[in-house]
């Protein structure tokens, strides 16, 4: 049994002082005052990432060149994406992703929701495993010690019109049945993890898979996750409504049973009333705001979506940057720009790093099917102890630390960090983090150059 005593804690109904919390094979079996345990000053929810491309982090920082041809866009960047990941082996995959997942941790994050859809060789011919692919993140996670929700994606064809893939897209491609097989035996994989990884599945969007796609692949788990790309790009909610006949939010909403198990990522472009039917289905919206601003993707609609009783969790997408107070404050800041107000948010009885928080901890863990989210007994012990030390929150307490955090910090502020019970982080450094980074350096030394 671990003992964590809290000089503070952000507990479900609302903050506690001198909160004691036990650990026993990975979950919260009390919550209690006075005690004693390793000492932290405060505590609270350490949330998932619920939208990740783990290999991306491989490019962080290397498409900012002005496109020769003409303007810069999703688009243009998607090639350059599509030509970098062309050289990427099976092992350099897992290196990538374990130093993804690192950086997760040491941001605060307890486990990743890994949209995994390069499976396959450059050419598109499978592995002789044909989930060789997902097996590497499961290694990597198991490296870390991450917390992990793998979500094979099922990704079809080059568009509405069922045109085939192009050569950059040749590694995710599979029809319906041999997908199945591939995630059946992605989830032989899972389960050599620890107890809390999780398998789910992910139609990669209305574009890229075909409606009896997606119908199958909704039929593989009647109770796990499902995630789908959705409505992030101008051109992309055109084409769907040229080929359907309805724009893509709400095409899904009609042809499926979209509840709360469902995860549906970006939604950047939809109107009022698909905002307003999207909160009301119960599914999570998964916001990646870092990477919606980096990919001038547009800005969600938070405001009415939450007016409205939806949800939402937080990802780092494209790993242009894996920061948990960065998505939060992101996320924020976007509503701000968009109507010009101030703690837009925020609540009479909760800040606007409160509600981001406490928001982004339930959300990613119903999207991510990981009971957890919230201190509270019987939920996987996914925790995140913040340095009170730190010059900008001594002397702080309650929401105050929260929005100190997220609008004046960053992840140097995270101080330990438990994916369902397990101390991966220990005064703000990931137990793993050299051997770790030492085999991602190698895996760069190879790639530099390729964009």
């Amino acid at each position: 049994m671990q003992v964590i005593h809290a000089d503070e804690a952000l507990l479900p109904d609302g903050w506690a002082a001198d909160v004691t919390v036990r650990v026993e094979s990975g979950r919260i079996v009390s919550v209690g005052q006075g005690g004693e345990g390793l000492r932290v000053g405060c505590l609270i929810p350490a949330p998932v990432n619920l939208h990740l491309h783990s290999f991306q982090r491989a490019m962080a920082g290397l498409t900012e060149r002005r496109n020769p041809a003409g303007r810069d866009s999703f688009w243009t960047w998607r090639q350059l994406m599509f030509r970098f990941l062309d050289s990427l082996t099976p092992e350099e995959v897992e290196a990538i992703a374990a130093f993804a997942q690192v950086e997760a941790l040491e941001a605060g994050f307890a486990a990743v929701a890994e949209f995994h859809y390069l499976h396959h060789q450059p050419d598109g011919t499978p592995y002789d495993d044909l989930a060789e692919m997902s097996g590497r993140i499961c290694a990597a996670a198991d490296t870390t010690g991450c917390g992990l929700t793998l979500l094979p994606v099922l990704y079809s064809h080059g568009g509405c019109d069922g045109r085939p893939l192009a050569p950059g897209q040749v590694r995710f491609g599979n029809a319906p049945d041999r997908f199945v097989r591939l995630w059946q035996e992605a989830g032989e994989a899972v389960t050599a993890l620890p107890p809390d990884a999780r398998l789910g599945v992910a139609p990669h969007s209305v574009r890229a898979v075909s409606p009896e796609g997606l119908a199958a692949v909704r039929a593989l788990d009647p109770t796990g996750p499902i995630h789908m790309h959705l409505a992030e790009q101008v051109a992309e909610v055109e084409e769907v409504e040229a080929a359907l006949g309805a724009r893509p939010v709400d095409w899904l909403l009609d042809h499926h049973p979209v509840d709360g198990r469902w995860c549906l990522i970006h939604c950047t472009q939809m109107t009022p009333d698909e905002t307003r039917r999207l909160a009301r289905s119960g599914a999570i919206a998964g916001l990646c705001p870092v990477t919606e601003a980096n990919l001038g993707d547009g800005i969600f609609d938070g405001l009415r979506f939450r007016a409205e009783g939806g949800r939402f969790g937080v990802g780092s997408d494209s790993a242009i940057r894996i920061s948990l107070a960065e998505e939060l404050r992101q996320f924020e800041y976007s509503q701000r720009l968009r109507d010009r107000g101030r703690a837009m948010l925020a609540e009479p009885r909760r800040s606007t790093g409160r509600v981001l928080l406490e928001e982004a901890a339930r959300g990613g863990a119903q999207a991510a099917g990981r009971p957890s989210g919230a201190i509270a007994t019987g939920l996987w012990a996914d925790l995140l102890a913040l340095d009170t030390s730190h010059v900008d929150l001594e002397g702080r307490t309650g929401d105050a630390l929260l929005d100190s955090w997220i609008f004046a910090g960053d992840s140097r502020m995270v101080a330990e960090v438990w994916s369902a019970g397990r101390h991966v982080v220990t005064g703000g450094r990931h137990i793993a983090r050299d051997p770790v980074e030492r085999r991602y350096r190698k895996v760069m030394a190879r790639l530099r150059g390729l964009l």
